[in-house]
């Protein structure tokens, strides 16, 4: 009897503490390192995928800037993508280019799709829950703690916008 109570005494701790569906995924970094988005459930999450050669690149300064800034109570995280014909070729390449022209520190996974068929499973996430889908580079998708609310900003939507920072604002406020 006594451990039946402290089964369901410590039940809801152990269900708290697992990782939803949403964030269940083990992604590898530019570095070739695992990344475990279940760690990062309970903050804002802010999903951009990313391109060498694109006119919106220099949209990695305010990322970097706003990361910089929130890193522990928010994260940004990149995906390369040559989906748009606009990425260098290796993991190796992107990291060197990310690190020394914009100083890029939030996570970057390993260069993968993030439309169609072949997207990576988070990409296959955020569209089975918006529906949309990337246009261009540098769509960003803003999922609020627990993924209880996704909004998606187009490649034009820049981090310095009023647009951005009326959406990001409030997790950021805590």
């Amino acid at each position: 009897m006594k451990k039946l109570f402290y089964t369901f005494l410590l039940f809801p701790f152990t269900v708290f503490g697992a990782c939803m569906d949403f964030y269940d995924h083990q992604m590898t970094t530019l570095q070739g390192e695992s990344f475990n988005f279940c760690e990062h459930q309970d903050k804002p999450i802010i999903f951009v995928n990313t391109a060498s050669k694109c006119g919106f690149t220099s949209q990695f300064e305010g990322l970097e800037a706003l990361y910089s800034k929130h890193k522990n109570n928010l994260l940004i995280v990149g995906f390369p993508s040559n989906d748009f014909n606009q990425e260098l070729s290796t993991d190796k390449e992107i990291q060197d280019f990310c690190k020394l022209t914009y100083a890029v520190e939030f996570p970057m996974m390993s260069k993968s799709s993030v439309i169609g068929k072949k997207a990576n499973p988070i990409y296959q996430e955020l569209y089975a829950r918006t529906k949309e889908a990337p246009m261009w580079n540098f769509y960003k998708y803003v999922v609020s703690p627990g993924a209880k609310k996704i909004d998606v900003l187009p490649s034009t939507v820049s981090p310095e916008s009023k647009e951005f920072k009326k959406l990001v604002d409030p997790y950021l406020k805590n």
